[in-house]
């Protein structure tokens, strides 16, 4: 899209003092506003197919590159599951907590995210304006429901990588003289404080909660299952954690009719997409309009690929005899000749098992909710408010899925730790390792004490500061009411 410096618009309309009632093809994409076309008439969508084409384009974010390939390095090369791989310097930065605000993954996660957000923006606040009558009141209801669900999934990334982030909820329609002193803080917005976002998506959340399908055969779309399981992860992780909260909305998804599959490897082999174990889950057909070209990136022998299993992820394996598990999660292959890593022998080299259809044009399916997660975040609630036997069961249940005995652990804290070990096992290259350990206050102890391939600590040196993300330089040249994190 053509981007036209807003100062420049903003001097022509001071010095017309007219409306731009040609269309403004501005986009600010890191806040997700889109300046649109206004002449006299003030409706967006005319008719139903706007308005569903419209949902599908938010929905069709999950399908960009963040959810396709960055997601994965956010919540697994980030942590102790996996090693940067490749030779990518802004992954390398990530991987070693060495981040700058000119990362280039940084500013496109941020673009990424608002942009998906802007979509939303126009779909609550503009839906209800339809006047086609093929668009039922009820569908009006879903659609706005699915959408608040997507903003506050875009929400979620964004506060648990950059803390304090701009809230924006309105999208802009013009640009006039008149409007200025009104648009300004939408195109230029401050950080707002991480309690604010948490409110604002639990408020989306119970929007989505209140109107969409209870359950859906392709579970590519929002239902209550996913929704009941945000509001889960949310009470988890911001402060102070709501337990009470957590147990209430993974009872429901778990009386939801979800079911864990009886062998865990076929969660995996592309065989069994919209299982009944997966709650939310990214379809993919396949071929040059709908393949999957993230899974390229974790697994084959043509290039040296990213996120490769890390020492200390394979050893937890090892130490659990959780064969089940590693031999799903992980593939040992031979690469003489093809690439050296100072981490693996050639004859010996993993790669990521979880996506296997790797080639060009897969349709291989992302799972990013599952029931397997939800039990284990149940036992987490359960366990915070001193149910040790009721964790234990939930705990038990997952392990026994996976052929190992039941825990050993008999006092909170020891459950408190087999928990966080059953997740990493369990969630091994689904995105969610780095996201625990920070909602835990475990990320600096578990990151610093990681081992590499001789058995001794890596040598990462994560600080506090270093667990949420610098804002993108590029933001902050650009918005002057942006205050860059500390430490950065």
């Amino acid at each position: 899209m053509r981007k036209i410096f807003i100062i420049s618009v903003f001097t022509l309309a001071v010095f017309t003092f007219q409306s731009c009632s040609k269309f403004l093809d501005i986009k600010p994409v890191s806040y997700g506003i889109a300046v649109e076309n206004s002449s006299s008439d003030s409706v967006l969508y005319k008719s139903a197919e706007q308005v569903e084409a419209a949902l599908g384009g938010a929905y069709g974010d999950f399908k960009n590159e963040y959810f396709q390939f960055d997601y994965f390095v956010n919540g697994d090369a980030q942590a102790d599951d996996a090693y940067a791989g490749a030779d990518n310097p802004a992954n390398f930065q990530i991987d070693d907590f060495k981040l700058d605000a000119t990362n280039s993954n940084v500013s496109r996660d941020w673009g990424y995210l608002y942009s998906a957000i802007g979509k939303t923006n126009s779909i609550i606040n503009n839906v209800n304006s339809c006047p086609d009558p093929a668009l039922a009141p009820e569908r009006k209801t879903e659609i706005i429901a699915e959408a608040s669900f997507i903003r506050a999934f875009m929400y979620f990334q964004l506060v648990q990588l950059w803390g304090d982030v701009p809230l924006q909820l309105k999208e802009v329609k013009t640009i006039s003289a008149s409007n200025l002193a009104e648009i300004y803080p939408l195109l230029y917005p401050p950080r707002a404080a991480k309690s604010a976002i948490y409110k604002q998506i639990i408020a989306d959340l119970e929007t989505a909660l209140a109107g969409v399908p209870v359950s859906a055969i392709n579970k590519g779309y929002v239902t209550r299952g996913a929704v009941n399981s945000m509001l889960g992860y949310v009470y988890a992780t911001q402060e102070p954690h709501d337990w009470i909260k957590v147990s209430q909305y993974c009872d429901a998804v778990i009386a939801g009719g979800y079911s864990l599959m009886p062998n865990y490897n076929d969660l995996w082999n592309n065989q069994n997409k919209n299982c009944a174990e997966s709650i939310f889950e990214i379809n993919y057909t396949g071929g040059a309009t709908d393949g999957n070209w993230g899974t390229k990136m974790f697994r084959g022998l043509d290039w040296k690929k990213f996120n490769i299993p890390s020492n200390d992820i394979v050893k937890a394996f090892d130490d659990e005899k959780d064969t089940v598990r590693k031999n799903a999660s992980i593939i040992f292959l031979d690469v003489t000749g093809k690439w050296s890593d100072q981490n693996w022998p050639q004859k010996n080299y993993p790669f990521v098992n979880k996506y296997r259809n790797f080639n060009e044009g897969s349709d291989q399916d992302y799972i990013f909710i599952r029931l397997a997660d939800i039990l284990l975040l149940k036992a987490e609630a359960l366990n915070e408010q001193n149910d040790l036997v009721g964790a234990a069961a939930l705990v038990n249940q997952v392990r026994h899925r996976a052929l190992l005995q039941d825990t050993p652990a008999s006092s909170q804290e020891a459950m408190r730790l087999a928990i966080e070990k059953e997740r990493r096992l369990e969630l091994a290259y689904e995105a969610h390792r780095w996201f625990d350990l920070k909602r835990t206050g475990r990320a600096i102890e578990v990151m610093n004490n990681a081992i590499g391939p001789d058995g001794q600590k890596i040598g990462y040196k994560l600080t506090v500061n270093k667990s949420v993300w610098p804002i993108p330089q590029a933001e902050l040249d650009k918005n002057k009411q942006l205050v860059q994190n500390p430490g950065y």
